[in-house]
């Protein structure tokens, strides 16, 4: 292997300042952009969102790295991007009103067993969409549902109307026991 090989491969075409200003640049851009689209872009996927989102670091990949194809350049450009995350995660964690401010509230999609539809229409999301959320998380149907909330994080959490089937298998030992207990009590005052 000839010196220009290895030369391709670890010496970035451009300065290492500027690859670690660019990745910082897009990053910042890219959580404003997903903040400004919805919590529906962060987990709840149908496949138009998820060629969006691939499209997505495709476009910027070029922007993170600029015209260096080296080996040395990525991985300047991915240890930026992890470093600033891990910056970023940290701050937030001790200030919770900014990250209040950048995660948003839940939303509220079913409440008492009732659908609201300006809340689904304002999060973009269809009923079969939140149908299929809720089979996902163990129910049949939405009419099992007493409560759904779409979380900062995009994901949806479901309340149903009665017990799980084990909540309810719990309480019907614990029913059982006291009731031995009871039985226990008794035998043991004569």
């Amino acid at each position: 292997m000839d010196a220009k090989f290895w030369t391709d491969i670890l010496q970035p075409d451009t300065s290492i300042l500027e690859k670690i200003i660019r990745p910082i640049l897009v990053y910042l851009f890219l959580i404003v952009g997903l903040r400004l689209a919805g919590k529906r872009e962060l987990a709840q996927l149908n496949p138009f969102d998820l060629v969006v989102l691939l499209t997505l670091s495709n476009t910027v990949q070029n922007a993170i790295i600029g015209n260096d194809n080296s080996v040395l350049g990525g991985v300047i450009g991915a240890t930026t991007l992890l470093v600033v995350n891990y910056v970023v995660v940290r701050f937030f964690y001790t200030h919770d009103k900014l990250d209040h401010l950048i995660e948003g509230d839940p939303d509220v999609l079913v409440e008492n067993g009732q659908l609201k539809e300006a809340r689904l229409k304002k999060e973009l999301i269809t009923r079969t969409e939140l149908e299929a959320a809720a089979r996902r998380q163990g129910f049949a149907s939405l009419e099992e549902c007493e409560r759904a909330v779409l979380e900062p994080g995009g994901t949806i959490s479901f309340i149903g109307k009665k017990p799980s089937p084990e909540t309810a298998r719990h309480d019907e030992l614990m029913a059982k026991f006291d009731e031995v207990m009871r039985e226990l009590a008794e035998l043991k005052k004569r």
